[in-house]
């Protein structure tokens, strides 16, 4: 594919070759990542029989056994729930929001507003039924300071004699604010666990695990849960979530995926357990691409004067990169730009849309193998200000250049 405007492809190479410190320092993180995930399936003694899948209850599925083990190793917990049953981050987070509050509990958050898609679940948007809200869970916030930090004094006010959890979300969402990172997670926790330590700390880990050296439950966090159709599924993991954490929780999620007294001992593993295997060791290398082709479309979109958010050379806890467009119009040209350079359904011509979930329109691009597998490479954002896109994934940095040349040509239309 080559670009139509040959000031856009001099500027690709002039970013390419800007942005070489950055990559290095993506390629250290990815070594020592690489090597966590290896060892974990050394220790587990991973086999060949294990990648065979199982059938109805799949009692016995001793690769199931074998990946949570490999899954709870690499994340540094108690425990883990991996299932490809599980069929989104979003479902994920309902499995340990569901599994561990009830009725008269409270569920914190100290970032604000939550992604979207949890507006409904929690109750505080929307009339779906059986909401957190609807069961009797209190819900409570606290706002961010200006600019996205935590507000650390609010939270220790926040915190009260209900507060069973307090939910921290790595990604940024649809938020112009910065990720949260491994190490303010960990000074958020130890200010909780101070104050009230029986509190449950949950980390809605989407967009996050393998970008720093370290995972939500080294940080001291109970409970973290994420797709495997993001980071961790390495780009070839069909479907699938997880829940990582303490032992104690971990089963009290599971007990909500199935019902309880049978909690992790079923489920069937079907045939994908080489995918889901397999996608795990190709994370860390896999993120690390997408991370790079996040850097080049930050200082590219950057050169051609536009706010983005984090910069290529800031340190980064997630792969989303915020790229603010300022009009709808130009929302929808990028959108139409990525979808035009993917690989599957290049001819789709995206548009903004109500979807399940969230509270204005999006419009999203992602010809993607895998449905919706964000890590692949797709774009979306609701339609309302500050019209930003908000750009994640990529199998490959080349193909992220690519990608992002063919975005920049439409929105350049509308400069």
């Amino acid at each position: 594919m080559t670009c139509c405007n040959p000031g856009l492809e001099q500027l690709s190479e002039e970013v390419e070759h800007e942005v070489q410190p950055a990559y290095r320092l993506i390629e250290e993180k990815a070594l020592k990542n690489h090597a966590k995930v290896l060892e974990a399936f050394r220790r587990a003694r991973v086999s060949d029989f294990h990648l065979k899948g199982s059938t109805g209850y799949g009692y016995g599925d001793q690769g199931r056994g074998a990946l949570e083990e490999v899954y709870a190793d690499v994340f540094r917990a108690e425990a883990a729930l991996v299932r490809s049953q599980i069929v989104s981050g979003t479902h994920a987070i309902a499995l340990c929001l569901y599994g561990v509050l009830r009725a008269g509990d409270e569920l914190l958050s100290v970032q604000g507003g939550l992604y979207d898609t949890l507006g409904e679940m929690i109750g505080i948007r929307g009339e779906a039924g059986g909401s957190l809200r609807e069961l009797g869970v209190l819900y409570n916030q606290v706002e961010p300071l200006p600019g996205g930090g935590i507000n650390f004094a609010g939270v220790e006010k926040a915190l009260n004699g209900r507060t069973k959890m307090v939910m921290l979300q790595r990604s940024r969402g649809y938020n112009w604010g910065p990720s949260l990172g491994t190490g303010e997670i960990r000074e958020i926790i130890n200010l909780i666990k101070k104050k009230k330590p029986d509190t449950v700390v949950f980390v809605d880990n989407c967009y996050g695990e393998f970008v720093e050296g370290e995972e939500p439950v080294e940080a001291g966090a109970d409970l973290a849960a994420g797709s495997l159709i993001k980071n961790p599924g390495g780009g070839i993991a069909p479907t699938g979530g997880y829940v990582v954490g303490r032992q104690k929780f971990v089963e009290m999620a599971a007990n909500r995926w199935s019902a309880p007294g049978i909690g992790s001992e079923v489920g069937p593993s079907a045939e994908c357990q080489r995918l889901l295997f397999q996608g795990l060791f190709l994370a860390p290398h896999i993120v690390s691409e997408a991370l790079k082709g996040a850097v080049f479309a930050s200082r590219f979109f950057e050169r051609l004067g536009f706010e983005v958010l984090p910069a290529y050379h800031e340190v980064r806890s997630d792969i989303v990169q915020a790229i603010r467009l300022g009009s709808p119009e130009r929302m929808s040209a990028f959108c139409r730009g990525l979808q035009g350079a993917s690989p599957v359904d290049s001819h789709i011509r995206p548009e903004p849309a109500a979807m399940p979930g969230y509270g204005d329109p999006v419009v999203m691009a992602a010809g993607t193998f895998i449905q919706g597998a964000s890590l692949e490479l797709s774009a979306d954002g609701p339609v309302r200000p500050p019209y930003a896109v908000y750009l994640q994934g990529g199998l490959s940095k080349e193909y992220v250049r690519l990608a992002v040349l063919s975005a920049a040509r439409e929105v350049m239309k509308y400069k």
